[in-house]
């Protein structure tokens, strides 16, 4: 009976440390594709000051002029904003200025025009009602564009590192746990 316990015991031990193993891999393994992916992009983030930004004026947009001839276009919001003491281009994301830089805020469905439509009209009904807010902005002295949220900012960074490192830290945790019993069983067993 206390041999069948023992090899129970033993097995329990093994499965638990091949948990706690494999718990510390996959933390490493996230932490280098994070540290490979998100960290030189937060790295490479000009848009650190913080200040406040005042509504000029907002747009809808949602025809493009080609040649004289209006094309049907995705509806986009156009925002134009003063901050640090001069006007300028007011961006969602650092993506949506990479997209397209005639819109401020792009809706993310673009399969039904109505809904896009809808979707703009009510951040454009957002903006109207809280026309003073927080935006981001460049440090460069001749940058006229602004950024309502940083997608590479610290809070995305500490939200993405926190899984990993409870993974790790959980890990860690069930290793350490298995190793004091392996050691209390041995002191155990002497007596």
């Amino acid at each position: 009976m206390v041999k069948k316990l023992v090899m129970a015991q033993k097995r329990g031990e093994t499965r638990a440390l091949c948990l706690g193993v494999a718990m510390v891999v996959c933390a490493v393994i996230t932490y280098y594709i994070l540290g490979t992916t998100m960290l030189p992009l937060y790295q490479k983030s000009v848009w650190t000051q913080e200040s406040m930004c005042h509504l000029i004026e907002t747009n809808i947009r949602d025809e493009e002029e080609l040649e004289g001839k209006k094309v049907p276009q995705y509806p986009c919001l156009w925002v134009n904003v003063s901050a640090v003491g001069r006007w300028a281009v007011l961006y969602h994301t650092e993506d949506t200025r990479d997209q397209n830089q005639q819109c401020s805020y792009i809706p993310g469905s673009l399969d039904n025009y109505q809904m896009a439509r809808a979707d703009v009209e009510k951040v454009r009904a957002r903006f109207h009602e809280h026309q003073v807010f927080y935006c981001f902005s460049t440090t460069r002295e001749n940058g006229t564009s602004v950024l309502y949220r940083r997608l590479y900012g610290p809070q995305a960074l500490l939200l993405s590192l926190f899984w990993p490192t409870f993974l790790l830290t959980g890990g860690l945790l069930i290793i350490v746990m298995v190793k004091i019993n392996q050691s209390l069983s041995i002191l155990a067993a002497q007596k």
